[in-house]
Formats: C-alpha cells, structure tokens, sequence
C-alpha cells in the first residue's frame, strides 16, 4: 500500500519559515519524481516545486528564491523549507509522486500552511 504522508504544516507569521516533509512508503522512493503542490481557498491547485529522481530540482516563479527542496532517499523523505513566508502562501500543500518511467502517481493527503499575523 503507497502512502505519502506530509507533515510540518502550521501557523506562521509574515516573514517566517517553516519546513514540510513528506515521507513516502510502499514505492521504490528513489525511482519517482517529488513535487509539492498548494491549493488556496478557492483556487486551484498549483505546482510549487519538482524535485527529479536525479536531483534536480524545478521552482515555479511563486517559490524561487524563498523555497529550497531536499530529499533523502534513504529515508523516502522530500523536504520543502519555506522561508520569507507571504500571506499568499497560505494553502494545503499536497506532496505528489511519480514514477519516472510508468507515470504511476500518487498522492498525499496535505498539511495546512497559514500565514498570518
């Protein structure tokens, strides 16, 4: 059973950081490509960040230069550290999986981010 389970979500001030995790179980972690993905009220779901299987990683306009991806794949863990929050990054942000050759994906089920003084 594949389960991506995000965490570090919560309440923040204007300016200040938090660092989401998404740790994943029942795939071979090393072989999928991590996104994260946020939803505000209303809105669509958007993609935030990529990180490849390889690496490398992708920022959309909203996340370059504020937010920074890691992965462990020792331990099925994709980081996404958040600094410079903005009232504008509040959303549930969902941790998305693919695998890099059939496409199978999988999602998790989100953690709150509100930004707010």
């Amino acid at each position: 059973q594949v389960q991506l389970v995000e965490s570090g979500g919560g309440l923040v001030q204007p300016g200040g950081s938090l660092r989401l995790s998404c740790s994943a179980s029942g795939i071979s972690f090393r072989f999928y490509h991590m996104a994260w993905h946020r939803q505000a009220p209303g809105k669509q779901r958007e993609l935030v960040a990529t990180m490849f299987s390889s690496g490398s990683s992708t920022y959309e306009d909203s996340a370059k230069g504020r937010f920074t991806l890691s992965r462990d794949n020792a331990k099925n863990t994709v980081s996404l550290q958040m600094n410079s929050l903005k009232p504008e990054d509040t959303a549930v942000y969902y941790c998305r999986a693919w695998h890099f050759i059939t496409d199978d994906v999988y999602w998790g089920q989100g953690t709150q981010v509100t930004v707010s003084s």
